[in-house]
């Protein structure tokens, strides 16, 4: 059945309180939403900042839908992901509409709650499938990149299902997207950094295009989450990246002889808009 685009432009003119649950409060491009009752109770709606370049938002538009058609086509498990470019008060507004997830079935807590088995467990599930991107990605001759955190996977009847689509890491050279990171962030102070934060901002992506990079920071992640399991998942990264990366595996072994920390630009920022490392449905 067609989205009813007039239902959904309402939904998000209406007050939070009648929007219903906020999953997140705490993403860095907005504060996804799922209605309580409704059309959309089975949604969940990630709504973005509008801009005044329209053709930019075309742009975003046709690479979102073809960042979805890339996920898909490289076997990456994703919920059913629509983009659209809403009318709302005077200014054309970015919106993706999600099919809802389990709450119970995010990746973060149940890494913090399972028994190390099972963690291991689902650190194979999200591994094979950073794995099968990448294997794709060699293929493609457009910029493509990825970022399989451990907040941005759900763990469904044991498959790791990914749901982070924005931004769409599709076609944008790297300038672009550090512009992106700038322009379409939930915190003005991010928008209106000076130009040495801003090199700093754009090599937060950095990781996100590189193989060995975003499976270094899934392992990292964890060690973070539970340190004292370290050393087994960095025993499990190791022995993963052997078997399914090899062509990446001499870099991701090199970042795997110790807990993988995190950037200290990026903690910093973290720091400055108050985020912490929840899941950002």
């Amino acid at each position: 059945m067609p989205t009813d685009i007039a239902a959904l432009s309402d939904l998000i003119r209406a007050d939070s309180a009648a929007r219903g649950q906020t999953i997140s409060k705490l993403g860095y491009f907005c504060a996804p939403f799922r209605p309580a009752e409704g059309p959309f109770s089975d949604r969940v709606v990630k709504v973005y900042r509008g801009l005044s370049d329209g053709a930019a938002l075309d742009r975003l538009k046709r690479y979102h839908d073809d960042y979805v058609f890339a996920l898909r086509a490289a076997e990456v498990p994703l919920p059913e992901t629509e983009f659209h470019l809403l009318e709302i008060d005077g200014a054309r507004v970015p919106v993706i509409l999600q099919e809802a997830l389990p709450t119970d079935s995010l990746m973060r807590p149940l890494m913090q709650s399972e028994p190390l088995e099972r963690t291991l467990e689902m650190m194979q599930s999200a591994g094979e499938v950073i794995a099968r991107f990448w294997h794709w990605a060699e293929g493609q001759e457009t910029r493509i990149g990825f970022h399989p955190s451990i907040r941005n996977f759900a763990i469904v009847d044991g498959r790791a299902v990914f749901f982070d689509t924005f931004p769409p890491l599709i076609h944008y050279d790297r300038e672009e997207m550090g512009r992106m990171l700038l322009l379409f962030s939930d915190s003005r102070l991010m928008r209106t950094v000076g130009p040495l934060l801003r090199r700093k901002v754009t090599g937060i992506q950095d990781e996100w295009y590189s193989p060995p990079e975003t499976l270094v920071g899934l392992v990292g992640s964890a060690c973070r989450l539970r340190p004292d399991d370290a050393q087994a998942y960095l025993d499990w990264g190791r022995g993963f990246v052997k078997a399914e990366m090899q062509p990446w595996a001499d870099e991701a072994l090199a970042g795997l002889k110790a807990p993988p920390k995190l950037p200290g630009y990026w903690t910093g920022f973290r720091k400055l808009m108050g985020l912490q490392g929840e899941p950002n449905l």
